[in-house]
């Protein structure tokens, strides 16, 4: 394993932990119906940041636009044919929701983890320094997502210790597309990595439009609330400012 390896799969430490750390944090610790609500919020906010300061500018500047409509629009189906069938599935089911894993949710969020561990790995090869940052922000990012997964699947009533282990699994996932970015995506054409980037720019968007603010809402939501997501998008573009 190369130096840069070494030292890219270190910093990326920093997001894994802090997404077992939300976790950690949302299963041992009650959470009111609101600043659950302005967790989601929240990493709405971040993730929908990630998007435009991250991903969009590097599609563009790829500048494929056949690639990315292909790569986007598959993306976008693969999300709604996944969702119509675990949608089915539970429809079809006799047994209660609770307890269920939302298999829609984790993999949009295993889909988002993944791009940005991608992200991590080829920030590097831009120079250490960026890629620092990034790994600070994309840590940030995880805290709040951390939070965020687990609160959702802890109101599907799932256990603490099942909660855990799939953010664990999480985490994991992060190392491992970082490692894939600073080895694999350093060479491979951009056609693929044009291909790539459309695809987890839909994942990121459903992720954002159809599941985390949609669990974020509640009846009566204080303007405080609806703050929280400007909130989170201003950080990491102020951090991306950095970058």
């Amino acid at each position: 394993m190369s130096p840069l390896v070494q030292q890219i799969l270190g910093y990326a430490l920093l997001p894994a932990l802090g997404l077992s750390a939300g976790g950690l944090i949302a299963a041992f610790v009650r959470l009111s119906i609101k600043f659950q609500s302005a967790v989601l919020h929240f990493a709405a906010g971040v993730i929908f940041s990630v998007v435009a300061v991250e991903v969009l500018p590097e599609i563009v500047h790829l500048h494929n636009p056949l690639l990315t409509a292909v790569g986007f629009g598959t993306g976008i189906i693969l999300m709604l044919l996944i969702r119509q069938w675990t949608e089915g599935k539970e429809a079809d089911s006799t047994t209660a929701s609770h307890g269920r894993i939302p298999v829609t949710f984790l993999l949009v969020i295993g889909i988002d983890i993944f791009i940005d561990g991608l992200l991590l790995g080829v920030g590097f090869a831009a120079g250490a320094k960026q890629g620092k940052l990034l790994a600070m922000a994309l840590a940030i990012e995880s805290l709040s997502l951390g939070l965020a997964t687990a609160t959702s699947l802890l109101k599907n009533q799932l256990s603490r210790q099942r909660v855990i282990g799939l953010l664990v699994g999480l985490a994991a996932l992060f190392l491992i597309s970082a490692g894939l970015g600073a080895t694999l995506l350093q060479n491979v054409p951009e056609t693929v990595l044009d291909l790539v980037l459309s695809v987890g720019l839909a994942a990121l968007l459903f992720l954002v439009t159809d599941e985390l603010l949609t669990e974020a809402h509640i009846a009566q939501e204080p303007a405080w609330l609806t703050a929280t997501f400007y909130a989170g998008f201003l950080l990491f573009l102020l951090l991306g400012m950095l970058i």
